[in-house]
């Protein structure tokens, strides 16, 4: 069924532009308030942010729906995701909301919605706050008795802090190293420079001063540039760049070398398979993770589960087969031991402790495997359905054909953008770039004769 507002995380949109407007979030705090009012008890929603201006606006907005549902509403202010999903279980909530547009441009917000058990919702239940949102949503509001209140909760940060520094093993401290991070002027801004100095770092902290509008521009995990600078200027032993909601995490060893995702997650995988505390004989990973991890895992007896791209079915694998370690290669590590959904800074801990344990440097511990050959490029269309063309089909065929025996061709649209990713893997570099500048200009040409 398609779908007029969720995408793959969420809401999301331009800020003020249809869907990120004031009434819809005012909407879909009624819809999923009149949703989650089971049972006789008062219910709650906890209401987190990042450090986007328009995030005023909507926290407002979200409250007043939910409040007119019937909800108490708990506002936590700029806080990462990863805390909100975990605030939600520890205060016994209905309902937690992070606004947020995660590694997106400050313009761009979203909403994102946590059930009680801290777990992102299920593409079931957005549907039914999709049903709630086209019917007569202002029948469903609670009676002047029932409204509920507002309140702003303290010490919510100190929480969280304490929550991350007991996900590193107690025989570790950091004491000795020195880490410098980016915290891409967002929603972990406090939390996480305040977590690696109390466990004994030297840190050195950038991207730490939000306006509003300076959120994910040129710092944080997509722009790894400005940490690589910090680490040679300050010799740190790693980088740690987060995302501008805190729930993904790129690495820098001490060379300057950015470490992405799937490369954190083989890192985890092998410590944890070597402790005997990794579950399910592997991992879970998207369709995008290179095949050089697959490989890796494979040589080491472990598994790699693929999913769709998004980190919430990534944990949907995870949870239904028992699987604890699981993520993107963009950065997003779940791991399930210690929380619901990605968390940036709790993966870099692990990172840190492998490197504790075993006296290496990073880029010792963080190169597991050498990557194939992969290429990424995005399409922009703005209407029609170009991967429907049988022009387009059968060049996707063709080049799933060439590929079949020594790579993988990926091709899919974006859930958070009007883009045709088209990627593409293999041991022969140029035929990869090939096939995927072939596979774009194709793309292209459908798409310029359709508009």
């Amino acid at each position: 069924m398609t779908r007029r507002y969720f995408g793959t995380d969420g809401i999301r949109g331009l800020s003020n532009r249809f869907p990120m407007t004031p009434d819809l979030a005012m909407r879909v705090g009624i819809a999923a308030g009149t949703l989650f009012r089971r049972g006789g008890h008062r219910h709650r929603v906890v209401i987190g942010k990042d450090t986007r201006l328009s995030g005023y606006m909507l926290e407002n907005a979200m409250v007043a729906g939910f409040t007119a549902a019937g909800l108490d509403a708990f506002v936590l202010g700029p806080i990462p995701t990863p805390a909100v999903a975990m605030l939600t279980r520890s205060l016994r909530c209905d309902l937690g909301v992070m606004i947020s547009a995660s590694h997106n441009p400050f313009a761009d917000n979203g909403i994102k919605l946590f059930g009680p058990d801290g777990y992102k919702l299920s593409d079931e239940l957005e549907s039914q706050i999709e049903d709630l949102l086209e019917k007569d949503i202002y029948g469903q509001l609670a009676s002047a008795h029932d409204i509920g209140r507002a309140k702003r909760i303290d010490g919510v940060h100190d929480r969280y802090v304490e929550f991350a520094k007991r996900t590193l093993p107690r025989d570790v401290t950091l004491q000795g190293l020195r880490v410098a991070i980016d915290c891409a002027n967002g929603a972990a801004y406090k939390v996480a420079p305040a977590v690696l100095w109390e466990l004994g770092a030297e840190v050195v902290t950038i991207g730490n001063e939000p306006n509003g509008t300076n959120i994910n521009l040129e710092c944080g995990s997509t722009h790894p540039d400005a940490l690589q600078k910090k680490v040679h200027e300050v010799r740190a032993d790693i980088g740690i760049a987060l995302d501008g909601d805190a729930d993904r995490v790129i690495i820098v060893d001490e060379n300057g070398t950015v470490i992405d995702g799937d490369q954190l997650m083989a890192v985890v995988a092998e410590t944890w398979a070597q402790d005997g505390t990794l579950r399910g004989d592997g991992i879970v990973a998207t369709v995008m993770s290179n095949l050089g991890l697959e490989r890796f895992l494979s040589d080491k007896g472990l598994t790699l589960a693929r999913t769709k791209v998004g980190d919430r079915y990534v944990v949907e694998h995870m949870r239904s087969h028992n699987f604890n370690v699981g993520g993107e290669q963009s950065g997003h590590i779940v791991l399930s031991d210690y929380g619901t959904t990605g968390d940036g800074l709790v993966a870099a801990l692990q990172i840190l402790a492998a490197v504790k344990r075993t006296g290496k440097t990073v880029s010792e511990i963080c190169h597991r495997f050498d990557p194939v050959p992969q290429l990424l490029r995005n399409v922009r269309f703005s209407g029609g359905k170009p991967l429907e063309d049988v022009v387009v089909k059968q060049a996707i065929a063709d080049a799933e054909a060439e590929l079949a025996k020594t790579g993988r061709l990926v091709i899919r649209p974006s859930g958070t953008e009007p883009l045709i990713r088209v990627m593409a893997e293999g041991d022969d570099k140029e035929q990869v770039e090939r096939i995927v500048n072939g596979l774009v200009d194709v793309i292209a040409s459908v798409r310029s004769a359709a508009a």
